[in-house]
């Protein structure tokens, strides 16, 4: 970089030849300058989701926050074409449980979603507009298959037209009639994955009650279809209070296959579904809930009962936030999956006869969405220097093709710092995990006296994980020269069900001792500045934040993203997918109101010594706006730096270009303040007050 450019006085900013021989600057930490810019990220990125295959043509949907954060069905037809399926103004996604996902099904070339706008179903043929299916009434829809004997469309259903929580059923939406819609089973209070089976002559499905959440415990059921399309007898198979079941799914000789975590670890399992069903094995304990209030004891199929599939001590299963994940496909011999162990997923073939699991070398660490038809599997794939694309498998001659990729930007990988996995000692003798980003940046070099800054990520959920894909999110700060810290604390999944139940009854203690032993490891091992460690993450990332600054001395700064401060008002006003969900994170509301109060950061701000800055959208539902706002008002009053930036037509997390822009730039805008370290270009300032 040219003296003339360089910012810090001049003694800070000299050439400097690496071992390697290429010419660096020499340059403080957070000083360097960097080519993955802000707007870098927001001009070529698109998200990738939902994977469906129909015929010989992809389908998936694009998230793209240059269009204001729409999402887009789009077709991959097998000469390699690639077109856009739904026009503006459509945005297909659905609201159902707020998360959403699982908004659209394709059919024989037609297209049935949910547009975002109006929470309708739409039709859509390939060579015509999308036109309403079902009428304007405050319903939500999600997860749909097409059932093509009947002539209808089989999904979940919200229905918000009373007072109090919401009704979810799965319903059934007549093709030719959507006013014709005909409840198929209700009575729980949530449900998923309703599947038919190939010969269109059951459905199964999940279902789970308050206060579970579907990885604490979940039911899988079977019915008949009778001839008038409504269900025969429910026939509960597998799960209860105890037993997370996740993605059932039919194979083409009507096996039901399904994930479950009775082991400990989410493994696969199936059920021989001919013979006709008989009444109980028993070696098979019964589930411990019934959801359909006139069913007697359960009933199990066939001699062999419910058969391991592929035993292991790996995770085959995700946490259902969303509808429509899936970790393996199902065909006649043989199923392809994917699976994780310390954090790194594989892909997998595993032979229906043998039961013998096969890995697929793949350069991807991170996989999901796997589909697969024929002589092909598709999913979605990424690493730690490759971004999420979707990718085609071709399962005779294994060689893989890219078929979309979320960014077509190319980032020499001398900027790009890679992920190394770490276990780190943390409370009561256990062992937490993570992956540590050191910085990076090929052009710069920092005095060899001085550590790098770090920031500590704690993701969102509590009940999920990251990973090591590549995210350019996190090398924005690794190539201006701060290391990160992305935490697997306790309740992270990925590490069988006793590592995710350790935040049981402990939220705000066991995640937050995690992130700050993290922290304090790199430290002690000398890898980065003890005295410049900031910690950051959105929802409930951020409540873990806001815990981390509040009650323990660890971090000099933080960033809560939609984060939570006040956990009794997150109880009382709060959508109904996650109104019981503090029960077994905390504990039953108003009973332990004291453990609410005692974890809420928002009564404890005389602990606070550092400074914050807030990101809120202010629409959001799951984490509504006044809980950042309590925080900022009490930060204000006592004198402390702090920023709050709130975005008009936001929800649950940042869709829209230029705030994700402004996040990201704010956000190191506000670390260079509190660190006191210059900037190598100029981003747009945040205000800040009492600084």
């Amino acid at each position: 970089m040219p003296y003339a450019l360089c910012p810090m006085p001049y003694a800070l900013c000299v050439p400097h030849v690496t071992e390697k021989g290429y010419m660096t600057t020499v340059s403080p930490y957070g000083s360097w300058k960097s080519p993955i810019s802000s707007d870098l990220i927001v001009s070529g990125t698109v998200g990738l989701g939902q994977i469906a295959i129909d015929g010989e043509d992809i389908y998936w949907i694009e998230g793209r926050p240059s269009e204001a954060g729409r999402s887009v069905i789009v077709r991959r037809t097998p000469d390699g074409k690639i077109n856009d399926v739904t026009p503006q103004p459509f945005n297909v996604r659905t609201r159902v449980h707020e998360y959403g996902s699982g908004a659209f099904a394709v059919a024989s070339g037609t297209v049935y979603f949910s547009n975002f706008a109006d929470g309708r179903i739409y039709r859509q043929t390939l060579d015509s507009q999308p036109e309403p299916l079902t009428p304007i009434v405050n319903f939500r829809y999600a997860d749909g298959i097409v059932d093509k004997q009947r002539n209808r469309l089989i999904c979940v259903r919200e229905d918000h037209t009373g007072e109090g929580e919401a009704v979810n059923t799965i319903v059934s939406i007549n093709l030719d009639n959507g006013e014709d819609i005909q409840i198929l089973t209700q009575g729980n209070d949530f449900y998923a994955s309703p599947r038919l089976n190939p010969e269109g002559s059951q459905l199964c499905w999940i279902s789970w009650n308050h206060p579970n959440m579907p990885w604490d415990g979940t039911e899988l059921w079977v019915a008949e279809i009778n001839a008038d399309g409504d269900l025969g007898e429910k026939q509960l198979v597998a799960g209860g209070l105890e037993e997370s079941i996740f993605q059932p799914e039919w194979s083409p000789d009507g096996v039901l296959y399904f994930v479950s975590d009775k082991s400990n670890w989410w493994n696969l399992y199936r059920i021989p579904l001919n013979p006709p069903l008989v009444r109980g094995e028993k070696d098979i304990e019964p589930p411990l809930v019934r959801g359909e209030k006139d069913i007697e004891p359960p009933l199990l199929r066939g001699a062999g009962g419910i058969e391991p599939l592929c035993e292991m001590a790996a995770e085959f299963g995700l946490p259902q936030w969303v509808f429509g994940m899936s970790t393996y496909a199902v065909s006649a011999s043989e199923i392809i999956c994917t699976y994780t162990q310390q954090g790194k997923w594989h892909l997998a073939r595993i032979d229906l006869e043998t039961k013998q699991l096969t890995t697929i070398e793949t350069p991807y660490t991170d996989i999901s969405s796997v589909k697969a038809r024929g002589e092909i599997a598709v999913f979605l794939g990424a690493s730690p220097t490759e971004s999420t694309s979707i990718v085609q498998l071709n399962l005779v001659t294994s060689q893989l093709e890219v078929l979309r990729r979320s960014s077509n930007l190319s980032v020499d990988t001398g900027y790009l710092s890679v992920p190394v996995p770490i276990a780190f000692p943390t409370e009561k003798g256990l062992t937490a995990f993570g992956f540590f980003y050191p910085p990076q940046n090929q052009d710069f070099a920092a005095p060899a006296t001085e550590k790098p800054p770090l920031v500590v990520k704690s993701h969102g959920g509590p009940t999920a994980a990251t990973s090591s894909s590549m995210n350019l999110k996190i090398q924005y700060w690794t190539s201006r020269g701060f290391a990160v810290l992305d935490v697997n604390y306790g309740g992270s999944t990925g590490y069988g069900r006793e590592y995710r139940k350790r935040l049981q009854d402990s939220w705000g203690i066991v995640d937050v001792d995690d992130c700050a032993n993290g922290a304090k490891y790199l430290a002690q091992m000398g890898l980065v500045d003890g005295d410049r460690m900031a910690i950051a993450g959105g929802s409930a990332g951020g409540y873990t934040t806001l815990c981390a600054l509040t009650f323990r001395d660890v971090f000099k700064a933080g960033a809560s993203y939609y984060g939570v401060s006040d956990l009794s008002a997150l109880a009382t006003d709060t959508h109904k997918f996650e109104s019981r969900y503090l029960d077994g994170l905390i504990g039953p509301y108003p009973e332990r109101k004291d453990l609410y109060i005692a974890r809420s950061p928002i009564h404890f701000t005389e602990r606070l010594s550092c400074p914050v800055i807030f990101f809120q959208g202010l629409e959001d539902r799951v984490v509504p706006p006044n809980q950042a706002e309590m925080m900022v008002e009490a930060l204000k009053a006592k004198g402390l730096p702090v920023s709050y930036v709130a975005y008009e037509g936001e929800q649950h997390g940042f869709r829209r270009a230029e705030n994700i822009k402004r996040t990201l730039d704010g956000e190191f805008y506000f670390y260079s303040r509190v660190f006191k370290f210059e900037l190598a270009e100029l981003v747009e300032e945040v205000p800040i007050a009492n600084l």
